[in-house]
């Protein structure tokens, strides 16, 4: 990897700053962890695989994205995210920093914490599969053409052509969907010339993460003889369900939170129905004094 990137005018140097004060934080960790109760360290790519207890303690040193990829492989164990290197990591969904992990664990090994319980979107399919997303879900095609499928919502049903849909949770109402709204003020500015067009803020549509609401977006849609783009955009109350059937012949996909490679296929005659999971992320994000 160093030869590729100083081989094409790049520099490596930062790459391996970054991996040095990852690996620091995990050493630091595990001096600070208790000798009680017992430990056990496993790697990202075990979670599908993983048998979680029923009691267990569950902590992620890492960026955002794997604190919202282990929470899918959780249903009520708690999560305690710690951030390995805030200054390149924002850290969003990871109040902790290491230095502070022996006091932390120590308050959360006796019960001194408060629990935000984070909402997850569901798409369940009509074959039983399930995906859930604790930012986002992708409805769509798998390459660059466009999705074909009927979208339900509220009793209004009708074909779609699109590059696809985004479904949002309170978590995720400041990711994907506001460059999705951010892009779709600026172009209606440009196409009106409408210089003073303010752009929507994120306080404007942000959402709280334990809120049992979910956005949705269809994300360029095409209008033509057989295609309409009249349900473009929506917000699911928790009771509600937005139904899409496929019309895709063999490059349909639903994934979550950008994780492109853990799919649900998603062809002709798969139906899905997208809601507010039952289940949520139990996420630590304070230590009682």
């Amino acid at each position: 990897a160093k030869f590729y990137i100083e081989h094409a005018g790049a520099k490596f140097q930062d790459y391996e700053d970054e991996h040095e004060a990852y690996q620091r934080s995990v050493e630091l960790f595990r001096k600070n962890l208790p000798k009680d109760p017992k430990a056990q360290f496993i790697e990202r790519g075990f979670l599908p695989t993983f048998q979680f207890g029923e009691h267990d303690l569950v902590v992620t040193i890492g960026q955002d994205g794997l604190v919202v990829n282990v929470a899918k492989y959780l249903t009520v164990q708690p999560i305690l995210a710690f951030n390995p290197d805030p200054s390149r990591i924002d850290g969003v969904l990871i109040p902790f920093v290491v230095q502070d992990a022996k006091r932390i664990l120590s308050r959360v090994l006796e019960g001194r914490v408060k629990l935000k319980r984070i909402s997850m979107a569901s798409a369940e399919l009509n074959d039983g599969q399930v995906v859930l997303g604790v930012n986002d879900l992708f409805i769509g095609p798998r390459s660059h053409v466009s999705a074909r499928y009927v979208l339900e919502f509220q009793g209004q049903q009708e074909p779609q052509s699109s590059s696809g849909i985004i479904v949002s949770t309170g978590t995720g109402s400041t990711g994907w969907l506001q460059s999705i709204v951010t892009g779709a003020a600026a172009v209606t500015r440009g196409v009106l010339k409408k210089k003073d067009l303010k752009v929507p803020q994120p306080a404007q549509y942000r959402l709280d993460g334990e809120s049992e609401e979910l956005y949705f977006s269809v994300r360029e849609p095409f209008t033509s003889r057989t295609s309409r783009a009249t349900i473009v955009f929506g917000r699911l109350q928790a009771n509600e369900q937005l139904y899409v059937t496929s019309q895709m012949p063999g490059y349909g996909v639903i994934f979550s939170d950008g994780i492109e490679s853990d799919f649900l296929t998603f062809n002709s005659g798969a139906i899905a129905k997208i809601g507010v999971s039952s289940r949520k992320a139990h996420l630590i994000i304070s230590g009682n004094s």
